[in-house]
């Protein structure tokens, strides 16, 4: 690889790691393109070279750590043998990127996260085909075998994760009354129960 090349990915990388830096530090008002490239030392040009705008350094941010957490879900249900064991897996998976990134997660489950996956959430989820396609592969599965009820992917997919993204959120946002170690140990049977094709 030659050396200007090697200079621009590590610049690229670095906008990067600071963009959610200042975001964790200052919230979106205060990632601004001015704080990004006061904290990094990289020039005006070289963001916009690289991202065309904060926005789209915003939106390279999530789409990363998005593919990341999909990444950790995905490898979660790798060599579990029940439907009941994989939502186990990918309860634990989640709660414990959430942990582990807790400046990305506080990023993936805020607001303005919210508002760009509204506006384009055939995109995102266009962008994130290669890692949704085995959880989906993964869902259809089970429901296929009579161990999931037989309910649209989707409606599984809010069902799983919906309690598991509202108790993220909830542990993000400072709220000292949810333990993610606790809700790791509850929250799956709770969830099995409620996309299991029989729930007894």
């Amino acid at each position: 690889m030659r050396r200007k090349q090697q200079r621009g990915e590590a610049t690229y990388e670095q906008l990067l790691d600071v963009a959610l830096r200042v975001y964790v530090e200052s919230g979106d008002q205060g990632l601004t393109v001015g704080a990004v490239t006061k904290a990094s030392g990289v020039s005006l040009g070289s963001l916009y070279h690289h991202f065309g705008s904060i926005d789209g350094l915003l939106n390279v941010l999530i789409t990363r750590w998005l593919g990341r957490l999909l990444e950790t879900t995905a490898a979660a249900l790798v060599g579990t043998r029940s439907a009941r064991t994989g939502i186990q897996a990918v309860v634990t998976a989640y709660l414990g990127f959430v942990r582990e990134h807790h400046d990305a997660a506080l990023l993936l489950h805020s607001a303005d996260a919210d508002r760009r996956g509204m506006a384009d959430g055939k995109g995102l989820r266009d962008a994130q085909e290669a890692r949704l396609s085995p959880l989906a592969q993964w869902v259809q599965g089970y429901v296929d075998a009579g161990e999931l009820a037989p309910l649209p992917p989707a409606l599984i997919e809010v069902l799983v994760l919906g309690p598991v993204i509202g108790v993220a959120r909830r542990w993000l946002s400072g709220v000292d009354d949810v333990d993610l170690e606790e809700a790791a140990r509850l929250l799956p049977e709770r969830i099995w129960r409620s996309v299991a094709a029989d729930p007894t």
